[in-house]
């Protein structure tokens, strides 16, 4: 029986790899495939252009770090966008002009050297973005952390409202301009290999290229990429087992040792790092930061995807961000300019990008009506629910097995 579950998990993990051979490869042709898709007859209005799914792969990105605080740790955070903000205002601090009164420069592209402010590459400046956040992820954890359940998410939201709100009006703290107020820092510095990469036939500045959209997108992937590494060893290491130990048990979790605090803020800070990468390498491809892109909305459609996919499940949120960010990007534009265009009289009006968090919400709740582990489930989860009967506890059902087989005759 050993051997053949070895055998069998060898060749699921083999399966697996495969798999992700297989979509990796995918993802690295895809912006020079997108032209031919584009093209095809009926599926060809559909497909994501090259920009869109640079949007996509970013909030996906952000939806994973999310999944560590919620999935893992069982810790209901809805101000998620605060960390967002923070690594993207990062970005604006260290590679613009927002501080024009000095003038610094160490490796930024596409920029004159009598260009005032602090112009640090963005290679550097996405590494300290995450630093920045996860220091900020700590300063919230450690007050809030001991909260559980409702408790904590209501001070999560006000954390997350306080944020934009905070941004939105530090254009004069004591007389310093630190966000630029409600016109936000812009421009923010490109991505590039400078005049090293341009002397091997690489992109000096990718928002100078001819190809911005194919160097973003592959920056992307490889974000992504190191993202999931990342969080799929969290969840096999000693600290991701403390994780799910506390989102199974948190008392259980304290009797057996494992420091509550210590090992919540760790998993506020490695979310929020995520985040602020994310957000750093958002605000380059957009050029900016602006207050209007941190609002609550974006906390509840990051947990949107994280609830699709499958809470605690690497894979299950990959697939549910790739979806909700779709049609949050062009996917409803799209459906709603084909039922225009249907003819149908009642539907000639029709947009449903109005209705677009009622439609996420009713996705929401017709997965947790037939599918409420998520899209791929995470296994301990998918077990725990399958073991259960109808809405009884899986300890329940345990009892009850127990007391239905007692003996009478042992009273």
């Amino acid at each position: 029986m050993t051997d053949l579950g070895t055998r069998a998990r060898s060749a699921a993990g083999n399966r697996n790899a495969v798999a992700v051979a297989v979509l990796l490869v995918l993802a690295l042709i895809y912006p020079t495939i997108f032209p031919t898709l584009a093209k095809l007859p009926v599926i060809g209005d559909f497909v994501p252009s090259t920009d869109s799914m640079v949007v996509m792969i970013v909030f996906t990105t952000m939806a994973i770090g999310l999944n560590m605080v919620v999935g893992y740790a069982g810790l209901l955070d809805l101000g998620y966008v605060a960390f967002y903000a923070v690594g993207a205002y990062t970005a604006g601090w260290f590679a613009s002009q927002q501080f024009d009164q000095v003038s610094f420069q160490f490796g930024g592209v596409g920029i004159v050297e009598s260009l005032p402010g602090i112009h640090i590459s963005m290679w550097i400046v996405l590494p300290v973005a995450g630093l920045l956040t996860m220091l900020a992820g700590i300063a919230i954890g450690l007050p809030t952390l001991r909260l559980r359940g409702d408790y904590l998410a209501i001070v999560t939201l006000g954390f997350g409202e306080i944020v934009p709100q905070f941004v939105r009006n530090a254009d004069s703290i004591g007389g310093f301009d630190l966000t630029h107020g409600t016109f936000g820092i812009s421009p923010i510095d490109s991505l590039g290999f400078g005049a090293l990469g341009a002397a091997i036939g690489l992109p000096e500045s990718f928002r100078q290229s001819s190809e911005r959209a194919q160097w973003y997108f592959w920056t992307a992937v490889v974000i992504l990429l190191i993202t999931v590494f990342c969080s799929v060893r969290l969840r096999d290491s000693r600290l991701g087992r403390a994780w799910i130990a506390i989102r199974e048990d948190e008392t259980a979790a304290a009797a057996m040792g494992i420091p509550l605090m210590r090992t919540k803020t760790w998993a506020y800070a490695l979310g929020a790092f995520f985040g602020g990468v994310a957000g750093a390498f958002y605000a380059s491809f957009k050029g900016g930061a602006f207050p209007a892109d941190f609002y609550f909305n974006i906390s509840v459609f990051l947990l949107c995807m994280v609830i699709l996919g499958g809470m605690g499940s690497v894979w299950g949120v990959i697939l549910g961000g790739m979806i909700l960010g779709y049609l949050n990007v062009e996917g409803l534009a799209t459906i709603g300019s084909k039922i225009q265009q249907s003819g149908i009289p009642s539907f000639e009006s029709f947009d449903p990008t109005k209705y677009q968090f009622g439609i996420y919400g009713i996705i929401i709740v017709v997965m947790m009506l037939f599918r409420p582990t998520g899209l791929i489930p995470e296994r301990r989860h998918k077990i725990e629910m399958e073991e259960g009967v109808h809405d009884t506890p899986f300890y329940d059902v345990q009892l009850e097995g127990t007391l239905t087989d007692r003996d009478p005759s042992d009273d």
